[in-house]
C-alpha cells in the first residue's frame, strides 16, 4: 500500500540517485526497482531517446519483460508507425509528463494498437502507464510500465505522482550519458564506412551490408538489454509515417554503444520501379563531431544563455568578443563560463572544448587518414 511516506521516500531516493553520477544502466535499474515501491509493476521497459527527433536510442526491461525480446520489432514498428496519441513521440509534443492507458482510453485500451496487437495478446498485460524522462532542455527518455490482467488499472494519483519523477529520471539519464562520455573510448579504427540496413513492406530484413551485423551487436546490452534491431523497426516506422506526413523530417537517432562510440542512424523509404512503397533503408555510421556536438551540450543541463556562451567557446571566440556579440560585460560572462564548467565538469575553455567536440576524435589525430575520411 503506497503512503505518503513511500513517496517522500521514492522521491528522495530518484533525486539523489539522479545526482549520484551513476552510468546509464545502474541509474536505471535503481530508479525503474524504486518506482515498484510507490507504484507496483509487473514488468517495465525504459527507453532513452534523441532528444532532437525522440527516437529511440537504447531499452533495458526489467520485472517479466527481462530476456523478452521476440516482439521488440514489432513494437518498433507499432510505436513509430502509427498516429497513436499515446506513442512517446506524440506525447512528447503535449503538455503530459505521464498518462495511464486505462484512464487515457476512458477504459477501452482496445482503441489502441500497441495494446491489441502486442500487450495483452503476447505478454498478458491489462494495463500501461507511461512516464517521460523531461526537463528543461528536452525529453531524453521514457519509462512504461505494466500490470497484468488480474491487478487493479493504474489510478489517477498512481500516474500524478509518476509525473513528479520525471525531472529526476531525465537529470538521470542525462548524468549517465556524460559518465559514459567521460569514459573517453576511442571509435572503431577498423570501421569501413556506413553500414546498411534494408527492410521491406513486409516488416522483414531484405538485405544487409558487411559490417551491419556488427555494428547492431554493438548496440547490444546485457541481460536487461533489448533487441537492438528495435531501434531500426522504429525509424523504419517513423519513415513510413514521414512517407505519408506533408512536412514531416525523416527520422535519425544518435546513440551510443556499449564501448562509448557514438553512431548515427537514419531512415529513408524506398520507391520500387513499378511505384511500389513500403521497403525503407536504415543507414548505420559513426556519428561525425558537428552531430554530437548539440546533444552533449544539451546534456550538461545549460540555460539558454549558458548554452550562447559555451556555442561561442566551441567556435574559439575570446571573453571580450562574446561580451560583445551577447550585449553583456565580460564579468557576465566569466560569471557563465564558471557555471558551465561547473555542469560539464572542467576547470577550462580546454578541457570543455575536450570534453563536447574531441572526446571521440583527438585520440587518433595525427595517425593515417583512411579511405573512408576517418583517421585509422
Amino acid at each position: 500500500m503506497r503512503t505518503r511516506l513511500t513517496e517522500a521516500r521514492v522521491l528522495g531516493d530518484l533525486d539523489v540517485l539522479s545526482r549520484g553520477g551513476l552510468g546509464l544502466d545502474d541509474f536505471l535499474a535503481e530508479a525503474t526497482a524504486s518506482v515498484q515501491r510507490a507504484v507496483p509493476w509487473v514488468g517495465a521497459c525504459v527507453g532513452t531517446h534523441d532528444p532532437a527527433t525522440m527516437m529511440l536510442t537504447s531499452a533495458r526491461k526489467y520485472g517479466t519483460l527481462v530476456s523478452n525480446n521476440a516482439h521488440d520489432q514489432l513494437f518498433g514498428i507499432i510505436e513509430y508507425g502509427s498516429a497513436d496519441a499515446t506513442s512517446f513521440r506524440s506525447l512528447a509534443v503535449s503538455e503530459h509528463r505521464a498518462i495511464g492507458m486505462h484512464e487515457a482510453t476512458s477504459g477501452e485500451v482496445e482503441r489502441s494498437e500497441r495494446m491489441t496487437r502486442l500487450m495483452r495478446p503476447v505478454y498478458g498485460f491489462a494495463d500501461e502507464a507511461r512516464l517521460l524522462f523531461r526537463d528543461g532542455s528536452g525529453v531524453w527518455g521514457a519509462l512504461a510500465i505494466f500490470r497484468g490482467s488480474d491487478d487493479p488499472s493504474f489510478a489517477p494519483d498512481e500516474v500524478e505522482f509518476l509525473g513528479r519523477l520525471s525531472e529526476s529520471f531525465a537529470r538521470g539519464v542525462r548524468s549517465g550519458m556524460l559518465a559514459r562520455l567521460a569514459a573517453g573510448h576511442l571509435g572503431d579504427p577498423d570501421a569501413t564506412g556506413p553500414a546498411v540496413v534494408i527492410v521491406d513492406a513486409q516488416d522483414r530484413i531484405s538485405q544487409i551490408s558487411l559490417g551491419a551485423e556488427e555494428r547492431l551487436e554493438q548496440l547490444r546490452g546485457d541481460v536487461h538489454g533489448g533487441d537492438p534491431l528495435s531501434l531500426v523497426t522504429s525509424l523504419v516506422g517513423a519513415a513510413r509515417h514521414a512517407l505519408g506526413t506533408p512536412g514531416a523530417s525523416l527520422p535519425r537517432a544518435r546513440v551510443r554503444t556499449g564501448s562509448g562510440v557514438w553512431l548515427l542512424l537514419h531512415a529513408s523509404p524506398l520507391r520500387g520501379a513499378n511505384g511500389a512503397v513500403g521497403d525503407v533503408v536504415v543507414t548505420i555510421e559513426e556519428a561525425r563531431p558537428p552531430e554530437i556536438v548539440a546533444l552533449v551540450v544539451a546534456a550538461f543541463g545549460l540555460t539558454p544563455r549558458e548554452r550562447d556562451v559555451t556555442r561561442l567557446v566551441l567556435q574559439g571566440v575570446d571573453t571580450k568578443e562574446i561580451a560583445s556579440t551577447l550585449h553583456v560585460s565580460a564579468y557576465t560572462v566569466q560569471d557563465h563560463l564558471k557555471s558551465v564548467f561547473d555542469k560539464a565538469g572542467v576547470r577550462s575553455r580546454r578541457e570543455l572544448i575536450s570534453r563536447v567536440y574531441f572526446d571521440q576524435y583527438v585520440p587518433r589525430m595525427g595517425t593515417d587518414v583512411g579511405p573512408t575520411g576517418w583517421f585509422t
